[in-house]
C-alpha cells in the first residue's frame, strides 16, 4: 500500500487493546455498475487491519518523517470538498472531515504512524514518545519534546497540554470526543470543572499533574492502556492556551502542524499555506511537500468524480478530501484504465445504520418492523455497489477484531433487500395505523439524498406518512446529536476510533452518555448494557472481547436502537500530478501525510 518506510531499527511494544474487534461483511455479486473482474475490497482486506497497535519508543517517535519515494517540494494541491468542515477546534473534531484536515494543521501527544502494509503504530507526536505507563497503567506521564511552537513562534508547554484537557470540561466544547475525560472524572465530567480553565480554576494535581513545563501526568483510578490511542485522535490536539478564544477558536485555530490557515471563506473555499514554525525535526509522521492546499467547498461530489476522470488543468493537482467516487460513475472509472489507476481503495471501519430516536420511536415491534423492511442491498448499490460497501448483519465493523460474520438476527443475508411481510406481520401485532407520520431527517449529500429515496419508498409501502427533513452537511450530527432533536429517524455512520469494541459501543449506546453534544444518537439507556460495558472496561481483553459481544447482542437484538444497513467501503479519484498517494487504514481516506506533485 504505502511506499517502503519501515523503521526497522526503531523499538516498539507491542500494545494491549482490550477486547479488539473486526471487520468483515458480506460480499455483494454485483455493483458499481462494472461487469469486469471484482478488485473491490474484501472481508479478507478488512481482517488485515485487525493487526495489533503498536506503542513507539522515543526512537520511533524521533523526527523527520522517513521521505517519500520520488517526492518533489513545492506547488499547491487542489482539494475538492461538497461542503464546509464540520469543524477546526480540535476540541469539536469528531467527525471524518475534520479529523483528516486536523492532521496538516493540528498536533497532540500522540499520533499514528502507518508503514507500507498499512500497519499502524501510536508514536509521540509534541511528545518524546507514546507515553510511559506506571502503577499497573493507571499513571501515564508524556515529556514534550523540544522546539515545539504554535504558528506565531510560542513555544508549546505542558501548561498549554493542561489547557487542552480542562477546556474540554467547558460547555464551549459539545462536539467531539470525552474518553479521555470521563476517564479523569467520570462520566458526568463537567461537574468536575464545569468553566474548564477559563477561571482560573484547574483539575487538581491527583488528576492532571503538570510537574514541570515539560512534563504532563495523568492519574487515573483505573488502568488505561488505550491512553496513547485516544490522545491520538484530532479531538485532543493542542490548543495554545494564550491562542484559545474559546467559540470563536472554531473559525481561527493556530496551528502546530506544517500547515496554517492563511486565508477562510465559511462555506467556499480556504488557503493553507506552510507553517514555518513547524520543525520537520520533531515530527515522525507528517510532510511539509507542497507550498499549500486551496480546499473549495462547493464542488459535489459528481462534479469532482467528472473534473477528476477528465484529468485537466487545474484537477490534475486536485484530490478527493474525504468524498468518493460519484456511485453513477463508478463504472466509467472501473473502465477507463487511466481514471482507474489514480484510485484509492480500502475497507473503511464504519458502519452504517438508521438510528431510531428512542424518546420518540418506543414501540421494539415498529423498530423491528422497519429494520426488517430495509433494503440494504439497495442502500449498498446507491453508495457504490461492491465498491462502496457490503449488506451489515449488526453494528459492529469487520474492522475490528473477533468480527462474526454470519452475525444476522434479522437476515439480512439470506434476504438483502428486505423483508417486507415480516415488517408488515410486525406491525399488525403493534397495531399500527395506516398513514402514521414518521419524519426521516437526511444530510443534504448525494449519499445521503439517495439514502432518503430508498427509506422513505421502503417506509411509504408499510404505510408510513414519511416527512423528509434536509439538514445541511456540516450540521448534520450537531443537529441530531441534540436530546429534544424533532427527529424519528436518521442515517448515521459510526466507526471506531481504535481497534476496540469499547470506542463503538460506549460513545453510541452507553445510557450514562445520553446528552446533548454527545454520540449517543439513539438515547439508548439500557442498564444491562451499561453494566456490561462497565465490566467488559476493566477486563482483560479475551474476557473483554466475550462481554463486548454479549453487549452488541443485547442491543442488536433486545433493544434495537439502530437498524445495521451496510459496512462501508472507499474509493476516491485524484489527478495525475498527485505523487504518494495511498489509501490510510488509520483515516480511512487518502493519506493526507504523503502527498507530493509530481511536476510543481
Amino acid at each position: 500500500m504505502k511506499p517502503i518506510r519501515t523503521r526497522t531499527a526503531r523499538a516498539i511494544a507491542v500494545a494491549i487493546v482490550a477486547g479488539s474487534l473486526a471487520l468483515t461483511g458480506c460480499s455483494s455479486d454485483n455493483g458499481g455498475g462494472s461487469k469486469g473482474k471484482d478488485d473491490s475490497k474484501s472481508q479478507k482486506d478488512a481482517a488485515e487491519q485487525q493487526d495489533p497497535v503498536a506503542y513507539g519508543d522515543a526512537a520511533a517517535s524521533t523526527g523527520p518523517a522517513a521521505e517519500v519515494p520520488g517526492a518533489k517540494p513545492g506547488g499547491f494541491i487542489n482539494v475538492y470538498m461538497q461542503s464546509d468542515l464540520t469543524h477546526m477546534d480540535p476540541g469539536q473534531i469528531y467527525v471524518s472531515d475534520a479529523g483528516q484536515f486536523a492532521n496538516l494543521i493540528h498536533r497532540g501527544l500522540t499520533n499514528y504512524e502507518e508503514d507500507e502494509d498499512g500497519n499502524l503504530t501510536v508514536v509521540g507526536d509534541i511528545a518524546t514518545d507514546s507515553g510511559k505507563s506506571s502503577d499497573g497503567g493507571k499513571t501515564w506521564t508524556y515529556t514534550l519534546k523540544d522546539g515545539i511552537k504554535d504558528e506565531d513562534g510560542n513555544a508549546i508547554t505542558s501548561a498549554d497540554v493542561r489547557h487542552t484537557i480542562e477546556r474540554l470540561y467547558s460547555k464551549v466544547i459539545y462536539d467531539g470526543p470525552t474518553f479521555v475525560q470521563s476517564w479523569l472524572s467520570g462520566n458526568d465530567y463537567r461537574k468536575a470543572l464545569p468553566d474548564g480553565p477559563y477561571k482560573g480554576k484547574h483539575l487538581p494535581d491527583t488528576v492532571l499533574e503538570t510537574p514541570d513545563a515539560k512534563t504532563v501526568v495523568f492519574h487515573f483510578d483505573k488502568p488505561r492502556p488505550d491512553l496513547p490511542q485516544a490522545l491520538a485522535m484530532a479531538g485532543y490536539a493542542i490548543v495554545p492556551a494564550k491562542a484559545d478564544t474559546k467559540e470563536k477558536y472554531d473559525d481561527a485555530p493556530k496551528a502546530l502542524g506544517p500547515y496554517k490557515i492563511a486565508e477562510y471563506k465559511p462555506g467556499k473555499s480556504m488557503k493553507l499555506v506552510k507553517n514555518d514554525q513547524w520543525d520537520p525535526k520533531t515530527d515522525s509522521v507528517r510532510h511539509q511537500y507542497v507550498d499549500g492546499y486551496n480546499f473549495s467547498s462547493t464542488i459535489d461530489q459528481a462534479s469532482q468524480t467528472k473534473r477528476l476522470i477528465a484529468d485537466q488543468g487545474e484537477a490534475k493537482n486536485a484530490i478527493q478530501f474525504t468524498d468518493p467516487v460519484d456511485p453513477a460513475q463508478l463504472s466509467t472509472v472501473i473502465g477507463n484504465a487511466s481514471a482507474k489507476k489514480r484510485t484509492i481503495q480500502g475497507y473503511q471501519p464504519y458502519v452504517w445504520q438508521l438510528t431510531f430516536n428512542l424518546d420518540r420511536m418506543k414501540d421494539k415491534k415498529i423498530r423491528d418492523a422497519i429494520t426488517y423492511a430495509i433494503p440494504n442491498q439497495s442502500m449498498v448499490q446507491a453508495d457504490g455497489g461492491r465498491y462502496g460497501g457490503e449488506v451489515a448483519g449488526g453494528l459492529l465493523a469487520p474492522t475490528l477484531p473477533n468480527f462474526d460474520p454470519e452475525y444476522d438476527p434479522f437476515g439480512k443475508l439470506k434476504k438483502p433487500n428486505g423483508d417486507p411481510a415480516k415488517a408488515k406481520e410486525l406491525l399488525k401485532e403493534a397495531g399500527f395505523k395506516e398513514g402514521t407520520k414518521i419524519t426521516y431527517a437526511y444530510s443534504n449529500t448525494p449519499r445521503g439524498q439517495a439514502q432518503q429515496l430508498i427509506i422513505k419508498d421502503a417506509l411509504e409501502k408499510l404505510g408510513f406518512d414519511v416527512q423528509s427533513k434536509e439538514i445541511d452537511r456540516a450540521s448534520f450530527y450537531e443537529q441530531v446529536g441534540k436530546l429534544n432533536n424533532p427527529y424519528d429517524i436518521y442515517m448515521t455512520g459510526w466507526g471506531q476510533d481504535w481497534s476496540s469494541p469499547s470506542t463503538v459501543i460506549t460513545p453510541v449506546y452507553d445510557g450514562e452518555l445520553v446528552a446533548d453534544g454527545a454520540s449517543n444518537y439513539s438515547h439508548i439507556n439500557d442498564a444491562k448494557v451499561n453494566e456490561l460495558i462497565q465490566k467488559a472496561l476493566v477486563q482483560q481483553p479475551e474476557e473483554a472481547a466475550k462481554t463486548w459481544e454479549q453487549a452488541h447482542h443485547r442491543i442488536v437484538e433486545e433493544i434495537n436502537p439502530a437498524a445495521p444497513v451496510y459496512y462501508s467501503k472507499q474509493i476516491q479519484l485524484y489527478g495525475s500530478n498527485i505523487g504518494g498517494a495511498r489509501y490510510s487504514t488509520e483515516s480511512s481516506y487518502i493519506d493526507i501525510n504523503d502527498l507530493f506533485l509530481k511536476q510543481p
